[in-house]
């Protein structure tokens, strides 16, 4: 019995630990939902950030997980920004909307290009150049995302 349950405990443990964070929809319209937020910042007078990347990226989820997980990064990206996440992968590499916003793709990935309210592209960010050792640099990230606010841009 204890056997039995050590062998479900550890199939159990290897499931977890293989299961994919979704932060990427591969099926999800990404035109439709940058014009949206291209929409809504006017609106509100923001700009809109784009995230692209897939979840099949270490560093892509790392930055979702490092900007989520810090309170002032997330509040800034609140405050002056409207976020999307567009998905770049085998199922769905998104490629219309990349040559919209002038093939970001070949900084590699995670990249992420900020619009104006207008839908205008503004700034592409090499996500490589907001790391530090193995991860992201907060210093350079709340400095990058500062540096595109539209108040930063007046």
């Amino acid at each position: 019995m204890k056997r039995l349950l050590l062998l479900n405990l550890l199939i159990l443990l290897g499931l977890m630990a293989n299961a994919q964070v979704n932060i990427y929809n591969p099926n999800a319209d990404a035109k439709a939902e940058i014009a949206a937020a291209i929409n809504k910042a006017k609106q509100e007078n923001k700009h809109v950030f784009i995230q692209i990347g897939g979840n099949w990226c270490p560093w892509c989820v790392k930055l979702h997980n490092f900007m989520n997980a810090d309170s002032t990064i997330s509040e800034i990206l609140t405050k002056n920004y409207v976020v999307v996440k567009v998905n770049y992968s085998k199922e769905n590499k998104n490629l219309d909307v990349l040559e919209k916003l002038e093939k970001p793709q070949r900084f590699g990935f995670p990249v992420l290009v900020i619009l104006n309210s207008n839908g205008n592209r503004i700034h592409t960010q090499d996500s490589g150049l907001l790391e530090s050792g193995d991860g992201y640099d907060r210093k350079k990230v709340l400095n990058f995302l500062k540096n595109w606010t539209p108040e930063a841009l007046k």
